[in-house]
C-alpha cells in the first residue's frame, strides 16, 4: 500500500474576523492556487489514488476537492475526524487497518497530526515527527501496519518542489 499525507494549503490566519473557529477558516486564494499546482504535480507523479481521506476542517476539505478534480477522482471523498490537528496516530494506523484496504491511499489533514503519524508509522514512535509544510507531500509505502515499524519512508517533497514538477 502506498499512503500519501498531505498538509492543506494556505488557508486564512487564526483569528481572522469570521473565521474564529478554527475548522472553518478556508484557503487563501493563494492557497488554492498553489493546491492546484501540487495537485498537477502528483498528477505527474502518477498518483492515482482508490480512496482520499480528509479531516473534515474546511481547508483540508477544500484541498482535497481539488485534489480530487485535478486527478479525476470519481468516488465520493471520505472524512475522518482523527486526521483534525490534534487526532491521534495510533487511532489513525487503527482505522487504516480496519477500514481502507486499498492500493493507493491519500491523508489530507493538519500538522502536528500528520507529523506524528509520519514517526508513529516509520519509526514507531508518534514523538519522532516530522513537520510537513502548508501543500507538502509525504509518500510512504507500508506491507502490514500491525508491526512496530509499519512503514517506509518514500519522498518527502515541499510545495515548492512540488511546484516545479509541475
Amino acid at each position: 500500500m502506498k499512503i500519501y499525507l498531505i498538509r492543506h494549503s494556505n488557508a486564512m490566519d487564526p483569528g481572522t474576523p469570521g473565521y474564529e473557529d478554527d475548522s472553518a477558516r478556508p484557503l487563501t486564494e493563494k492557497g488554492r492556487d498553489k493546491m492546484k499546482e501540487i495537485a498537477f504535480a502528483l498528477k505527474a507523479l502518477e498518483l492515482k489514488p482508490d480512496l482520499i481521506v480528509s479531516s473534515p476542517y474546511i481547508r483540508a476539505r477544500e484541498t482535497a476537492e481539488i485534489l480530487a478534480k485535478v486527478l479525476k477522482y470519481r468516488q465520493e471523498l471520505s472524512f475522518n475526524d482523527a486526521l483534525v490537528p490534534s487526532g491521534s496516530a495510533d487511532q489513525i494506523i487503527g482505522e487504516i487497518n480496519e477500514k481502507y484496504s486499498v492500493d493507493e491511499l491519500v491523508l489530507v489533514g493538519h500538522e502536528p497530526c500528520l507529523g506524528s503519524l509520519v514517526g508513529a508509522l516509520t519509526a514507531g514512535d508518534s514523538n519522532l515527527s516530522i513537520d510537513l509544510k502548508k501543500g507538502g507531500v509525504c509518500c510512504l509505502s507500508a506491507d502490514d501496519l500491525r508491526t512496530e515499524r509499519k512503514a517506509v519512508l518514500e519522498w518527502l517533497l515541499t510545495p515548492k518542489l512540488l511546484s516545479r514538477l509541475e
